[in-house]
């Protein structure tokens, strides 16, 4: 039994194509029972996040050139996707998937260099499929041995100097455009972890007033009430109506359409009288569409545009690479020789 992945990311796919390869949350444990029972692996997690979409196997079988090729078919047929794929879509077999696992887990192959909210989605997509037991002995031992690097490199390294996560990369972009944060208010549409990140680091650079908006209410009036004062909602149907007052746009839905479009944007840009406007699009799918860019006053940035000011912290940690590197392939060797004598104390 060995660990394998298959998966795109940013480094290797535009957010275009990993909008078109995203798991919806409710439609993973069905694909890993599909995948299941499709024979090719044992047991199985999926990652879905805005910047990856994996997969996290263990398998019986060869992973050799045969297995990956049957595994992206399901990959692609899965979604109905009918273009080209090429090194977009990347797979690994021991020890190769061992050493990314950890390296994902502890925020080296991000973005943002050292970022710790990876750590909590790929414990988020572990307990999924946990929970709904896709997972056995092989990626129990794998994921909680991640974990645990995780944490070390975190505690004995300086891999997370300076600003360590998209939301606050966002926040340094924000910082660009408007000198002071403390005079521009803040919408955030959706109320999920990621606006909650992005909407204090916002208060933290001094941002006075934030509008919460969420298809849930409820959701964002418990948002807005752990943001505190200065902090208030707006039915989602009516979010459009505080543009005049805004300058800046945070949206981190789970929408499957885009919530903004030119034609929406270009008559709210008129009452507001054309203020220069900040719209940063963390969701994937992407919330708004990239059409709106081409208006006058309008900046708009996603998820991949943030890579320049990820490239900025990526310099003050490159130092600490190499022993974060040296750390998990002592981890990884000890987990492949435990596995090994594992195997053998079996066949006795």
């Amino acid at each position: 039994m060995s660990v394998v992945v298959i998966g795109l990311s940013h480094r290797s796919a535009p957010v275009e194509l990993r909008e078109r390869f995203a798991f919806p949350e409710s439609n993973i444990p069905e694909a890993l029972k599909q995948l299941r029972e499709s024979g090719l692996v044992t047991e199985g997690v999926v990652l879905s996040t805005c910047n990856r979409v994996e997969i996290y196997a263990a398998t019986a079988l060869a992973p050799d050139d045969q297995f990956f090729a049957r595994v992206k078919k399901f990959f692609v047929e899965h979604h109905a996707y009918d273009g080209e794929l090429g090194d977009e879509l990347y797979t690994f077999a021991e020890p190769h998937s061992l050493h990314h696992l950890f390296k994902v887990a502890a925020g080296l192959d991000s973005m943002v260099i050292g970022e710790t909210e990876i750590f909590g989605q790929l414990k988020k997509a572990y307990d999924l499929a946990f929970s709904h037991k896709f997972t056995g002995a092989r990626l129990n031992k794998a994921f909680q041995r991640a974990f645990n690097v995780a944490k070390h490199i975190r505690t004995e390294t300086n891999i997370q100097r300076g600003s360590v996560s998209v939301m606050s990369a966002a926040v340094e972009l924000a910082e660009k455009i408007f000198s002071s944060l403390a005079e521009h208010e803040v919408l955030v549409i959706g109320a999920g972890e990621t606006s909650e990140k992005t909407a204090r680091a916002l208060q933290s650079r001094g941002v006075q007033k934030i509008t919460v908006t969420n298809r849930s209410p409820e959701r964002a009036q418990a948002l807005a009430a752990e943001l505190g004062a200065g902090a208030s909602t707006v039915p989602f149907e009516q979010w459009p109506e505080v543009f005049e007052r805004i300058d800046i746009a945070v949206s981190s839905t789970a929408a499957t359409t885009h919530i903004l479009d030119r034609a929406k944007l270009e008559p709210l840009m008129r009452r507001r009288k054309n203020r220069p406007l900040l719209l940063v699009d963390i969701a994937v799918p992407r919330d708004i569409d990239p059409a709106v860019s081409e208006l006058e006053n309008v900046y708009l940035y996603n998820v991949d545009d943030l890579k320049a000011i990820a490239d900025e912290y990526l310099k003050l940690r490159h130092e600490e690479l190499d022993r974060c590197n040296q750390i998990i392939a002592e981890k990884v060797a000890a987990l492949l020789t435990a596995n090994r004598y594992s195997a053998t104390d079996s066949h006795r």
